[in-house]
């Protein structure tokens, strides 16, 4: 096919500047990528969550020993909402604490968690209301004890009854009182 002779001083410009460029060694320009906004959805794989407050919780077992669980601390309602999920693994001695505002009826799902959790309540004056152990992964289900609580461990699925963990007994924690609980 011959190109039409009034296309030819147009071409001519476009192919001198490709030719110089890549005799430079530059690449000829190519537009720029378009910019994702972030994911603000918490209950989003993607969400990008910001790093926890650390501390530590110890419990005591029904024979008098002690246990301590490093836990990331979820005092916002952001990562209270957010919690575990999309998580595939839960070390041993690991486990997320749920600071709220005030004593009340506490109410616990697994929506996106991928991972069975024993799920201890706490009550304001440090004793444990109940556990819910082995909460089956992936459900909207609601687990509750059916008593008041203000915190809530999630520790790996088993490791309450393992420990000899269970309601009554006295709880404490390490590196909690400055962290703002946000209503």
């Amino acid at each position: 096919m011959k190109t039409p002779r009034w296309l030819a001083p147009l071409l001519l410009p476009l192919l001198l500047g490709a030719c110089q460029q890549e005799a430079q060694g530059q690449q000829p320009s190519t537009p720029p990528a378009p910019v994702r906004p972030p994911v603000t959805d918490v209950t989003s794989k993607d969400y990008v969550s910001p790093p926890l407050p650390r501390a530590h919780v110890r419990l005591k077992d029904a024979f008098g020993g002690v246990h301590r669980v490093e836990v990331e601390v979820a005092a916002t309602p952001d990562s209270r909402q957010r919690g575990l999920m999309w998580r595939t693994e839960l070390a041993e001695g690991k486990g997320m604490l749920f600071l709220f505002p005030s004593q009340e009826m506490q109410g616990f799902w697994m929506r996106n968690t991928l991972i069975s959790l024993d799920i201890i309540f706490i009550t304001s004056d440090l004793h444990i209301a109940g556990v819910v152990s082995r909460a089956v992964p992936k459900t909207l289900d609601s687990r509750s004890v059916g008593a008041p609580s203000q915190y809530v461990l999630e520790v790996p699925a088993g490791w309450a009854e393992k420990k000899g963990v269970r309601k009554g007994a006295q709880v404490e924690f390490e590196g909690v009182s400055t962290i703002s609980i946000a209503p």
